[in-house]
C-alpha cells in the first residue's frame, strides 16, 4: 500500500528546498477515495503565495509516477501558522542559515530578537520586513555583520 504522507515528503518546498511541504505544515488532510485516486488538501504559507501552483503540480505528478489521481484543494481557513513547522524543520531551516520562528510566536505578537543563525547573537536589527520571499524578513547580525532570513510570523 502506498504511502501518500511518504510521497508528499519527497516534495520540496520551492522556495526553501531543504525543507518539505509536510514539514512546513501545508499538508492538512490526506482522503483516500478510492484505490487509485486521493484528495491532498493544503494550506498556503500565505494566501498570495507564489509557490502555490508548483507545489499542486508537483503533488498532482509525484501520484501522477505512482499510477494515482491526485485532487489537490487549497484550504485557506485556518490560517496557517508558522507552530505548524515541525520541529526538524526548524532545525534544518536554522543549518541552511534562515532563523525559524519561535513556537508560540504567532500568539504572542511581541516583537523579540531573532537570533543569528551564523553565530547565535540575539544582537540582531530588522533591514528589510521584506526578504527574499513573501514568508521571509530580512536581518543583520549586529555582532558577526552576517545577514540573514527569519521566517515570519504572520
Amino acid at each position: 500500500m502506498l504511502n501518500a504522507i511518504d510521497l508528499l515528503k519527497t516534495i520540496p518546498d520551492p522556495e526553501i528546498p531543504v525543507i518539505n511541504i509536510v514539514e512546513l505544515g501545508m499538508v492538512r488532510d490526506v482522503k483516500m477515495i478510492a484505490d487509485s485516486e486521493v484528495e491532498i488538501v493544503i494550506t498556503p504559507t500565505y494566501s498570495a503565495c507564489p509557490a502555490m501552483f508548483t507545489i499542486e503540480q508537483d503533488i498532482i505528478n509525484i501520484f501522477h509516477k505512482h499510477g494515482i489521481i491526485a485532487k489537490v484543494t487549497t484550504q485557506i481557513a485556518p490560517v496557517w501558522t508558522t507552530d505548524w513547522i515541525t520541529d526538524e524543520a526548524r532545525e534544518k531551516l536554522h543549518a541552511y542559515g534562515i532563523a525559524p520562528p519561535e513556537k508560540g510566536a504567532n500568539k504572542t505578537h511581541l516583537e523579540v530578537p531573532k537570533k543569528c543563525p551564523r553565530c547565535g547573537s540575539e544582537n540582531t536589527k530588522q533591514i528589510s520586513r521584506f526578504g527574499s520571499t513573501l514568508c521571509k524578513a530580512s536581518y543583520q547580525c549586529n555582532d558577526c555583520l552576517e545577514p540573514f532570513d527569519y521566517f515570519k510570523c504572520h
